[in-house]
This record gives C-alpha cells, structure tokens and sequence, in this order.
C-alpha cells in the first residue's frame, strides 16, 4: 500500500487564525467604544484599576497574616490570591492597559486600527486605571483592613521596586510579567468554557506575581497605596523610573513577544483585511 505525501496549503499553517479573527473583533469594539463612548471606555478602564488594586490590598492581608509560614508558601498563596483580579478583568470585559498591548499590536500588525488611535486608547486606558487605584484606596482609609504590617509590606514591596531596583532590570522582569499574562489570555481566547478560561488566564499572573516581575498598572497601585498610607517613604524620580521601564517591558512582553509573534505566524499582513 502507497502512502501519498500529505500536502497542505500555506493557510492550514495559520493554527490560531479563530484567535486573531477574535482579536481583531475586540480590537475593533474597543476602538468604537473609545471613540463613541470614552465615558463607557474610561469607566471600564477605572474597573480594572480598582479592581486590581483591591486585590493587591487581599494579597498584602495574605501575606501577613500568614506571616511565620515558610516564604515560599506565603508568595504562592499571596499569587493566587492576586490572579483573581485578571480573571475578574478579563471575564467582565474590563480594560487593562497591558492585555491591551497584545490586542492593538495585533491590530496595529494587520493596519486595522492607526497608531493614533492607539496612543489615545493606551492614555484613557492608563488613566482609568490609576484612578481606579486611588478610588479603591482613597476607600480604604476610611476602614481598618490596612494594618501596619500590611503598609510596612507595602513600603518594603515598592522599595524593592523602586529605590532598590535598576533600570534594565525593571524593564526585563516588566517584560516576563506581560508575557506570562498575555499567553495566558491568548491561550485562553481559545477556550470555550468560563473554567478554563479562569484557569489559563490565572495562570499567567500567578508567575508573575510568585517570580516579582514588574507589571505597570499592579505597581502604579502599589504606588497610588502609597501615597495615603506612607507618603514619606516616596522617591518620586524612582517611582518615574519604575513606571517608565515597566511600561516598555510590559509592552515588548505582551505586544511584541506575544501580539506581533502570534499575528506574525497567523497570516500576512493583508489577509484578514482583504477578507
């Protein structure tokens, strides 16, 4: 018996084309909402903010109040802890500035949106969060969740961050923490079920918050606690150098190494707009 060679045309190489079609789409609502709605889109935007911000507050409680327990233990329950927040962002469709890097270099990549446009998304995007974060702990000054352990974690977490920490390697852990977020959601844009989606996008953040890379919008929160807990302990040059080299290190791990390889192998350039 003859076995034929099997023969497959270049376009049956594209194995995640579905995703970048799902993308594409998203790219596309989120550009209508900005430009339409930027209250709806900022909104959404202050969501993601506060959101993670609350769950930077739930990871500091984890952490110590399990203070005594092996530090490895405490980092993994203090990761998971946090992953609920991207898992929250993501399933309610919230807008985060680094899942947003992935989504506009795809769309930048097949010139379905104009770099423009992405310069106004990024800044809406990154406003909204801030301010979600100093909501949520304007908020919290009001109770007593945030115990002096818990801002004395806070204080050495952002030294570490800032003061403690150099250029090159906040923008290279930047990098990993994006990266680890972004394969995440893209794997999880091909699941079809909530639980797996939760898993995959979990995942990621759980890496990255376990290893301390640098995530732009989680430490902009860090900093934003900061300033109404313990603002002498702030060196605003190093809290500028943290923001500016985590932001291009999240960008390169979530736009380049994820959104740009990925529409890269799945299509040329002017596939998908032709179609």
């Amino acid at each position: 018996m003859k076995i034929e060679k099997p023969v497959k045309t270049t376009e049956e190489t594209f194995s995640n084309a579905e995703n970048i079609a799902d993308i594409l789409n998203q790219v596309a609502t989120k550009e209508a909402s900005a430009d339409h709605e930027p209250g709806r889109f900022m909104l959404k935007s202050i969501i993601s903010g506060f959101l993670l911000a609350i769950m930077a507050v739930f990871m500091l409680a984890v952490k110590t109040q399990f203070e005594g327990a092996s530090h490895g233990l405490i980092n993994i329950l203090g990761a998971l802890a946090f992953s609920i927040a991207l898992i929250m962002i993501v399933l309610t469709k919230a807008e985060l500035l680094t899942s947003n890097f992935m989504f506009f270099t795809v769309g930048l990549y097949y010139r379905t949106v104009s770099m423009s446009k992405v310069a106004k998304i990024f800044a809406l995007c990154f406003l909204g969060n801030i301010i979600g974060s100093f909501i949520l702990f304007g908020l919290m000054t009001g109770t007593k969740v945030m115990t002096p352990e818990m801002v004395a974690a806070l204080t050495k977490t952002v030294s570490a961050k800032t003061v403690e920490a150099t250029w090159l390697a906040i923008m290279i852990k930047g990098i990993f923490a994006n990266f680890f977020i972004n394969i995440g959601i893209f794997i999880a844009l091909q699941c079809k079920e909530a639980l797996a989606k939760a898993f995959f996008i979990g995942i990621g953040v759980v890496i990255f918050v376990f290893m301390a890379y640098e995530h732009v919008v989680y430490n902009a929160g860090l900093f934003a606690a900061m300033m109404f807990y313990n603002p002498d302990a702030i060196s605003w040059m190093d809290i500028l150098k943290n923001i500016v080299w985590a932001f291009i290190g999240n960008y390169i791990g979530g736009g380049i190494f994820v959104g740009l390889v990925y529409a890269y192998l799945n299509g040329r350039r002017d596939d998908i707009v032709k179609g």
